[in-house]
């Protein structure tokens, strides 16, 4: 059968496609298999290696939960920072006066330009040379410091690009009934660009949360992933098993922010759907509201 789009495989190319199918599962079986051998030969996959993360909450306890929750303070503080300032220079960069839109442009091209990892070292020396901030401290504002610096002009990138994402005629209508510049932004395009721009925005978030351990390589900031030091030394330097265990964590944590975000962006579009509204007359003859999913027709309920 032929379609539209691509012509039907004959007998030939499917049995080319089953050679190559098996080709791969072979191939992929072989990876797996020499990565498996290489650890085993190595003792990597001993039970004593593993057995501390499952018969001893001390890892957890000493290790893995302080690293977390530094992961997840510096993640959370760098996002509540960083988004209301990706929204602002995002907003800004759309503005019609020339002295807000360029300085907005400029900031925004210049942090996106450079590597957090940079930024947070700035941030460390600054905060060292000019701060009196015990090491901790002064560990964890140079991390939020360098996230909010990058991740806020990358989210006024989305928010401008999901903003011109609305038709023009939003604007116009907007206009028409003499509603202000920035009444229109905060009460009509905005609202409507939330749900364009939800996977985007957690795709960044995902980003805030990994480059956090960035300082923990670097700055030695106490978190997740700068655990594994200490873990390994205490555990008879089983670092495959470390490393495994917060990779773990790490993939736990994201998929939750992704499946949250995916039931949000879900949940947003099916209430735009159901509050529409029609303007009908009254018994009166005076013009009224009818919630449409509430409309009457004859006696039944219209949907």
């Amino acid at each position: 059968m032929t379609s539209v789009l691509y012509d039907a495989q004959g007998p030939r190319a499917k049995r080319r496609n089953v050679l190559y199918t098996v080709l791969f599962v072979l191939g992929a079986a072989a990876v797996v298999w020499w990565v498996y051998d290489g650890l085993a030969s190595k003792h990597q996959l001993d039970w004593v290696k593993w057995k501390p993360f499952f018969t001893s909450s001390q890892p957890w306890e000493t290790f893995l939960w302080p690293g977390l929750q530094n992961t997840l303070k510096a993640a959370f503080f760098a996002l509540i920072i960083a988004l209301p300032l990706g929204a602002l220079f995002g907003i800004g960069r759309l503005s019609d006066h020339r002295w807000v839109r360029g300085p907005a442009g400029v900031v925004v091209e210049f942090f996106r330009a450079i590597p957090v990892l940079i930024l947070m070292l700035i941030a460390n020396q600054a905060y060292f040379e000019y701060t009196e901030l015990d090491p901790d401290t002064r560990l964890l504002y140079a991390v939020i410091t360098g996230l909010v610096l990058y991740n806020a002009s990358v989210l006024a990138e989305i928010v401008r690009a999901g903003i011109l994402t609305l038709p023009s005629g939003q604007t116009d209508a907007a206009k028409a009934i003499g509603m202000r510049k920035g009444q229109t932004m905060v009460f009509v395009l905005l609202p409507q660009a939330v749900t364009a721009m939800l996977p985007a925005i957690v795709s960044q978030i995902v980003v805030i949360v990994k480059d956090t351990a960035l300082g923990g390589a670097v700055l030695a900031f106490p978190e997740l992933l700068a655990s594994v030091r200490p873990m390994a030394a205490n555990y008879g330097a089983n670092t495959i098993a470390c490393f495994t265990i917060i990779a773990v964590i790490y993939l736990a944590l994201n998929f939750a922010l992704t499946s949250f975000a995916s039931w949000l962006e879900q949940r947003l579009r099916r209430a735009k759907k159901s509050t529409g509204a029609i303007v009908g007359t009254g018994p009166g003859g005076d013009l009224e509201t009818i919630d449409a999913p509430s409309l009457k027709i004859g006696g039944e309920r219209a949907v």
